[in-house]
């Protein structure tokens, strides 16, 4: 039995496996994990599920995730947006981000299973998924959102928070690279000049304006782009603007709707910043989304508690409080993908 993440009062060990079973409930044959019951299923947030599922000991079920991708994967490196459980597309765009989480989540795998076997399987598709997300960076660092389904007629902006969590799975990824002995020089670079544009310069015109959503205040943070000092000053910035006292992280700062999995990431966040008192307050406010058996409301809407989206309850956002638990308490070897970036920026 592995070392699980244990806060009394807010997710307890048992608590992370009964958790975890929410997750694993939702899992089809397939290995796919959609959001909620005939929901759709991105692979972005699939890969936060699986790595959930690890820091659980559930690595069968991980890897029959991981397998999903691995056969989905498209001839050029991508996946699509969004899939629905009968294997039909809800959204064909090809979302950078969204196909660069796999270096994250494979790099956690390892740390968590030491499946050396299983990393040499899955590299080929993560090399092919990297090389077409950094085919999409520009030459002063940042990376396009997007492209149409065809791979042609790219959006002609980045975004920051994708930005950050795609600096944040190539560090990984070249983690992984160096581990199996393939050169990763190039993906070194692209690291670099991406690192820099986030940090000098994390507005537009560089960035597209989304400052309203909280993932563009603490993603710089949370994906290790932005340290020390400067991270604590990013978070403490717009604190108020984003944080509900004693209810957690608004998604968005002109509205009164709480998501469970932002106040998770947030609290990632501040322990990567060494605010681990912060961290622990915050992700103690997510109890509040606990259902009986394990899983979290995706949003509540205060004062009046009203649930948004009605009664919906997450995949993502149970697996974002597993491993806030993980990055805070450092229980599983994995936690180090949250607690300390794997290269130097």
């Amino acid at each position: 039995m592995p070392a699980l993440p244990h806060l009394p009062g807010i997710i307890t060990a048992d608590e992370v496996r009964a958790t975890a079973r929410s997750v694993i409930n939702l899992q089809l044959p397939s290995g796919m994990i959609p959001w909620y019951p005939g929901g759709h299923c991105d692979p972005w947030n699939h890969v936060e599920t699986a790595m959930a599922l690890d820091v659980a000991g559930f690595h069968d079920e991980a890897v029959l995730a991981y397998e999903w991708l691995l056969r989905t994967q498209r001839s050029d490196g991508a996946w699509h947006n969004y899939y629905m459980p009968d294997s039909t597309l809800e959204d064909a765009k090809l979302d950078t981000n969204v196909c660069a989480y796999i270096g994250a989540g494979l790099w956690h795998h390892w740390l968590c299973t030491a499946d050396r076997a299983f990393a040499e399987r899955a590299w080929p598709v993560l090399e092919r998924a990297i090389n077409w997300v950094l085919s999409l960076q520009l030459p002063h660092g940042p990376v396009l959102w997007a492209t149409e389904a065809t791979g042609e007629r790219p959006w002609d902006y980045a975004l920051l928070t994708g930005s950050s969590s795609i600096w944040h799975a190539l560090d990984c990824s070249i983690s992984l690279g160096e581990l199996l002995g393939r050169d990763v020089s190039a993906w070194h670079r692209s690291l670099n000049i991406l690192g820099t544009s986030i940090r000098d310069e994390p507005g537009p015109p560089r960035f597209a304006d989304k400052s309203e959503w909280a993932m563009d205040w603490y993603y710089p943070v949370l994906c290790g782009v932005v340290r020390g000092e400067d991270a604590k000053v990013r978070l403490a910035d717009q604190w108020e603007r984003f944080v509900v006292p004693g209810r957690g992280v608004r998604c968005v700062s002109s509205e009164p709707w709480v998501t469970a999995a932002e106040t998770a990431e947030c609290a990632i966040a501040h322990s990567a910043a060494g605010d681990i008192d912060t961290a622990l307050d915050l992700l103690a406010t997510t109890r509040a989304h606990r259902c009986d058996d394990g899983a979290y409301l995706t949003g509540l809407v205060y004062p009046q508690r009203i649930t948004f989206p009605d009664q919906e309850r997450s995949a993502y956002t149970a697996a974002a409080v597993i491993l806030a638990a993980d990055a805070i308490t450092g229980a599983s070897p994995a936690s180090s993908v949250f607690r300390y970036p794997a290269q130097d920026a």
